[in-house]
């Protein structure tokens, strides 16, 4: 393809997320700088600048867009404090703004009022600048082999043939494939009237969270074997292995969000940027490590 879709920066550009919108844009037609603390292999119309929010490389003036996948209170305080001009910012953030917003654990509650003090103020610089500004809210990425909830997974199911859940997990989830996320992205850079909001991006499929981990142990090969035990003895079995440092974290809160569901509105991503996700049909490379 031609270039000429014009000349983004894109922070976050090695990370799960990161990878497929960058193939996104080459395919799109961008010219790519992609800043990474750590040596990158350049490619026709991506230059990888070597640098991060603390030490970041030399940087145009001006862009035709800024789009980041990476951590997003770090990105909007460079964004607040930065010198680069740029029309349009788009940048991930995540639905855990709102999901554990009023959780019981202080840790998840202070993540959501992050989240929700980084949308703020990169709202609120771009507004001073002149640009529209996006935030992207995934809800439970897969499809790379880097996520951390079902490639961690399947990684557990693959050394023991099984995998084990509290029954009752069947709070409703709607995970969403990276490329799809990817292709909503690029859409944001040139989706016209849809800046100054956050938007959503939930998978194209909502279901029960103890057939979504039956979806994936399935797709393994060999496949593996769903244990569902009481509460209470999962409970006990999930605090040995953490004693034992087996699990991290999983702990009463993480365990009754299982049975809650977290379901988010697609539509307005749908109406403004075109996100059209696909439904949940998992595959055994989707979760292989990387």
């Amino acid at each position: 393809m031609t270039r000429g879709a014009g000349r983004v920066l894109v922070f976050g550009g090695s990370g799960q997320i990161g990878e497929a919108v960058l193939a996104r844009l080459l395919r799109a037609g961008w010219d790519v700088d992609a800043v990474s603390r750590t040596a990158q292999s350049a490619s026709p119309g991506l230059r990888w600048l070597r640098g991060g929010f603390q030490e970041m490389p030399p940087l145009a003036r001006g862009y035709d867009a800024i789009l980041s996948c990476g951590p997003l209170d770090h990105f909007a305080r460079w964004q607040a404090g930065g010198s680069v001009a740029s029309p349009c910012v788009v940048a991930f953030g995540s639905t855990s703004l709102a999901a554990k917003h009023a959780s019981a654990d202080p840790a998840e509650r202070d993540l959501a009022a992050r989240l929700e003090a980084a949308e703020d103020a990169l709202f609120a610089s771009s507004a001073t600048r002149g640009s529209r500004a996006i935030v992207l809210r995934p809800t439970l990425v897969y499809g790379a082999g880097r996520d951390r909830t079902l490639t961690r997974m399947a990684a557990l199911a693959r050394r023991s043939g099984l995998f084990v859940l509290p029954r009752g997990a069947t709070g409703l989830r709607q995970p969403v494939h990276v490329d799809d996320l990817a292709a909503t992205a690029v859409a944001a850079l040139t989706a016209n009237g849809a800046g100054g909001r956050g938007y959503d991006l939930p998978g194209g499929e909502t279901l029960a969270y103890r057939d979504m981990v039956a979806r994936v142990l399935a797709a393994l090969r060999p496949p593996a074997r769903l244990l569902e035990l009481p509460p209470p003895l999962f409970s006990m079995l999930a605090a040995t292995l953490r004693a034992t440092g087996r699990l991290q974290g999983f702990g009463a809160q993480a365990q009754a969000r299982l049975r809650e569901d977290l379901v988010f509105d697609a539509a307005p991503a749908a109406t403004a940027l075109g996100h059209a996700p696909r439904a949940f049909h998992p595959e055994a490379a989707m979760f292989a490590p990387r």
